[in-house]
């Protein structure tokens, strides 16, 4: 075997070879070499770069591969240090605990609306609530619910369900993005990636998250 089909046994096909390989090969070829033939000094030495430039490589990954998971650790810490506050995360789940206490429903705009209007279900699927919003521009909305009922009724504490209807014009559809504010209650990572669970019910995962509030906010 050359030089050159060393080396492409090495760094080509759908599996290159490792150290342990490359070095098998390396011995059996200079075993079973032709004593009238010997392998010139020059292919000894392209083949014992070969191998040094393959030692680099696996360094290096190595090294690549231990930043990988310290960088993922510190983002988990980091993730990790968010249970306890309020955040905002892409969802519509809105939670309330029969208090009384306004309840912030945020969704985003694609487009400018001239209608909105916000319906609030409970777990049955009952609309229990309509608000209207008046006209906006494309972007972030944010109004409140009481947690009342149409008759002005309190509701009791749950999980409410949220759905926005935006309208342009002759009723030309308006694209609409919910999102909720909750606690984080906990943070898992069974999944493969970080999961928020918030005190509303919803889980989401970290990259659905919005806005952190300051921790003076939190309740």
């Amino acid at each position: 075997m050359g030089t050159g089909s060393l080396a492409d046994a090495l760094t080509g096909g759908s599996q290159p070879m490792d150290r342990e390989a490359f070095l098998k090969l390396l011995v059996a070829q200079l075993q079973n070499q032709d004593p009238l033939e010997p392998q010139k000094n020059s292919d000894f030495v392209a083949q014992l770069a070969t191998f040094s430039n393959l030692e680099q490589a696996i360094g290096m990954n190595d090294r690549l591969d231990a930043l990988a998971l310290q960088n993922q650790g510190i983002a988990n810490t980091e993730v990790v240090n968010l249970a306890g506050k309020q955040v905002t995360v892409r969802g519509n789940i809105a939670s309330i605990d029969g208090s009384g206490s306004a309840v912030p429903v945020r969704f985003s705009l694609d487009s400018n609306a001239d209608s909105i209007e916000v319906r609030i279900q409970d777990q049955s699927g009952r609309v229990v609530r309509t608000l209207t919003v008046p006209p906006h521009s494309a972007g972030t909305v944010a109004t409140n619910w009481d947690g009342k009922n149409d008759a002005g009724i309190q509701q009791p504490p749950g999980a409410y369900a949220i759905s926005v209807k935006a309208t342009q014009g002759e009723d030309i559809p308006v694209g609409v993005s919910l999102q909720s504010t909750g606690r984080v209650d906990a943070v898992s990572f069974d999944r493969g990636f970080p999961v928020l669970h918030l005190s509303t019910g919803l889980s989401v995962p970290v990259a659905d998250l919005l806005r952190v509030e300051p921790s003076s906010s939190n309740p």
